[in-house]
């Protein structure tokens, strides 16, 4: 079987931070997609609002670079929820596990939206390994130090 989505569009909230009892970070948010369309002449748009969940150092990224408003891609594969709520009804939402994003905002149109921009810029694409757990790699150092190359 094959799971898996692409979105792009805007935050709708500014991303939850929490870590599981294992230190694992687990970032929740929101994100608004539309398409617009044509139907008996008449021009119209559908709005379209997904949950998001990101885990790892993928999660902190989301976290110290993505705001509501930021525009992204991410892709995953969707979950089914289940729960039961406080009167005892059983409730369930579909939302979806991302696996890599890519940040689609300039650096200038976080300046415009009033965001403050951390010292160095922030990475644009963060892709998590196939089947497992996300790992983030630290963006290469910025300034004009470089690495030795094994040889």
């Amino acid at each position: 079987m094959f799971n898996k989505i692409i979105l792009v569009g805007n935050l709708t909230r500014d991303i939850e931070l929490r870590y599981s009892q294992a230190g694992v970070g687990i970032a929740k948010t929101a994100i608004a997609t539309s398409r617009k369309f044509t139907s008996n002449g008449e021009k119209k748009e559908e709005v379209c609002f997904v949950d998001i969940t990101f885990f790892g150092k993928s999660a902190e990224v989301a976290n110290q670079y993505l705001r509501k408003g930021s525009k992204i891609l991410v892709e995953g594969r969707l979950n089914f929820e289940q729960w039961t709520d406080q009167n005892g009804g059983k409730r369930s939402k579909h939302s979806v596990i991302v696996e890599s994003m890519q940040m689609l905002d300039s650096k200038s149109d976080n300046q415009q939206q009033g965001q403050q921009q951390p010292a160095q810029q922030a990475p644009q694409q963060y892709q998590a390994p196939h089947g497992q757990v996300p790992v983030y790699n630290e963006p290469a150092q910025q300034s004009g130090y470089q690495q030795p190359q094994n040889r």
